[in-house]
């Protein structure tokens, strides 16, 4: 398995678990508001975790975590997703998979095996939007199938879109969770962007949080839950200056 890089989980990253997230090389998405594009080829031979060397860092914080996230890139890509994972579960950890859900065939096996404590899949878009906003030719059966897998497939799970102003808006989000309907949860969350795959979204502020919680009655009579996601690094929407009337206006 190729890890490109392994950090200490955010808070709340693998609900009710402290946890370490390890983040895989390769990629068959360049989403152009990606943040880990050094993530998106394979990883240069010396920029490498051995798996060795990942299951040593697990074990010397056996005491401090409780689970393991297997993120990236795109993790379903590594042949040998199930057995490190495996590995993980022989550890006494609990795990989560981070996926674009490209690969449902993937998919079936973790679950068939009993593998995954929770996934969490990126809806990025409404299917027919799909190839603008990731860059590439998708298979949006695979994605639509692969929603249907997570949703009956008895795992904890949840769906989330990083919303990104300019890219999205609320009526999209709307589609997105008539896609995701009967899921236990939907969560929008920040677009932060310090290093986006493309310069020209750097700087743009986070999508406003209004009309993300103005939607919350629509999206919670469709999921069981639903979370806007902030981060502390995201930019934030400036305020819109109400524009005074001049005196001889009002007369």
């Amino acid at each position: 398995m190729e890890i490109g890089n392994i950090e200490k989980s955010a808070e709340g990253a693998f609900p009710g678990r402290r946890s370490i997230t390890l983040y895989t090389c390769g990629c068959n998405l360049r989403c152009s508001y990606c943040g880990y594009f050094g993530l998106l080829g394979n990883c240069e031979e010396g920029d490498q975790y051995d798996w060795k060397r990942v299951e040593a860092h697990l074990r010397k914080r056996l005491d401090r975590i409780e689970g393991v996230i297997f993120s990236g890139g795109e993790p379903t890509l590594q042949g040998d997703l199930a057995a490190s994972l495996a590995v993980v579960r022989n550890l006494g950890l609990a795990t989560m998979l981070e996926t674009n859900g490209t690969q449902p065939d993937v998919l079936r096996k973790l679950f068939a095996q009993g593998l995954l404590d929770y996934i969490a899949m990126d809806v990025k878009a409404p299917l027919e939007n799909y190839g603008s906003l990731v860059g590439r030719r998708v298979d949006t059966e695979a994605i639509r199938t692969s929603i249907w897998c997570i949703k009956h497939s008895g795992v904890a799970h949840e769906f989330r879109t990083t919303v990104v102003p300019g890219l999205h808006t609320t009526r999209e989000l709307k589609t997105i969770v008539e896609l995701i309907h009967g899921a236990e949860r939907y969560v929008v969350q920040d677009f932060v962007s310090t290093r986006p795959l493309r310069p020209e979204l750097r700087g743009r502020p986070a999508f406003p949080h209004k009309p993300l919680e103005d939607i919350r009655a629509y999206v919670e009579r469709r999921v069981s839950a639903y979370e806007i996601r902030h981060s502390d690094e995201a930019r934030p929407m400036p305020a819109t200056k109400r524009r005074r009337r001049s005196p001889a206006a009002i007369a």
